[in-house]
């Protein structure tokens, strides 16, 4: 009996620090609108890291809309499919993803990058850094 309990006091641990990581589906929520803009896919990169791509637009005026503002090799390409997250890490044994950086394909800039789940991982804030500047965004998990 005390196994059982142990095991599935377990996996419950396993499933919430599951939700407390970035990885997942998201809804991007645009800070100066509050209108949700695109959806992002976080995933494992491999190489003991995160990439997040946008899966969708939730608000282009056009079928296919490039990155014609990127300055790197992401210039010119479609905002769809694009990695705009690159190499995240996981700082220390907090639920917290730094290290890395985002692209803003709005306007071309790239950013140094902190990811924190809030509310249990129903929620993740997205803080973007150029010097002593940055911006913050609380993109919602997509069920």
């Amino acid at each position: 009996m005390k196994t059982l309990f142990a095991a599935g006091l377990l996996a419950l641990t396993g499933l919430a620090q599951a939700q407390m990581s970035p990885l997942g589906l998201w809804r991007s929520i645009d800070d100066a609108t509050g209108q949700a803009k695109a959806e992002i896919s976080i995933k494992d990169n491999g190489k003991g890291g995160l990439s997040g791509k946008v899966e969708r637009s939730l608000q282009s005026p056009s079928p296919e809309p490039m990155c014609t503002l990127c300055t790197d090799d992401r210039k010119g390409q479609p905002k769809i499919g694009m990695e705009i997250i690159r190499d995240a890490k996981k700082a220390g044994a907090d639920a917290v993803w730094e290290g890395g950086t985002i692209l803003d394909p709005e306007n071309g800039k790239t950013y140094k990058l902190k990811l924190t789940p809030l509310e249990d991982g129903k929620k993740l804030q997205v803080r973007g850094y150029i010097g002593p500047f940055f911006r913050t965004q609380v993109w919602q998990r997509v069920q």
